[in-house]
């Protein structure tokens, strides 16, 4: 069986689900952390699958219900959230970031999402704060994951290493621009 026959009996298959399947995709959403799939995974078969536009716009929904999923859990139980604590205190350390910086990192195709998430809710302490800046930060990962996974053959891992490094240059700068010193901040740069 080679891998073309196989990706048109899945197309197929979505195509026979009718509206069911952009529901499984959703929901899919949601079980993706019980199943060990990262979010990057499931935006680009998203984008495979659905199209750009689609894919995006049910990889946005999906990331959205997780957030909120993830909240009330959270919240029910306290044992989960120390679990959860614990984690982000063995990755991130002491590390303090802004919501910007979070949602770079929402792009970074292997960092935690529910680590991100946990930076959110301690950020914004009220539940809608934590939803919107939740859902402000799907946006630009689910549309380029969502991307990357339409153009999947025509993509070169050239450009992919740029995007990483754009990325991570941003991040860079953020970082730099919330340490630096009060009197650093105050200077002009003489131009």
């Amino acid at each position: 069986m080679d891998i073309d026959m196989i990706q048109h009996q899945i197309a197929q298959v979505i195509e026979e689900a009718g509206v069911i399947a952009p529901i499984l995709f959703v929901l899919l959403h949601l079980f993706r952390p019980i199943l060990f799939l990262p979010v990057v995974l499931v935006c680009v078969a998203g984008g495979y699958f659905f199209g750009f536009l689609y894919g995006t716009l049910y990889s946005i929904i999906g990331l959205s219900l997780m957030s909120f999923v993830f909240y009330i859990i959270v919240n029910k139980f306290p044992t989960f959230r120390e679990k959860i604590a614990s984690l982000k205190q063995k990755v991130f350390k002491d590390r303090e970031m802004s919501v910007g910086q979070v949602m770079i990192l929402r792009m970074m195709p292997f960092v935690h999402f529910h680590l991100l998430s946990l930076y959110l809710m301690e950020m914004t302490k009220t539940f809608k704060g934590y939803m919107y800046y939740s859902v402000v930060g799907i946006l630009l990962p689910a549309a380029i994951f969502t991307g990357f996974g339409h153009v999947l053959t025509d993509v070169p891992w050239e450009v992919s290493i740029v995007l990483i490094a754009l990325a991570l240059t941003a991040f860079g700068l953020l970082e730099w621009r919330k340490n630096r010193s009060p009197a650093d901040k105050n200077q002009v740069d003489p131009q």
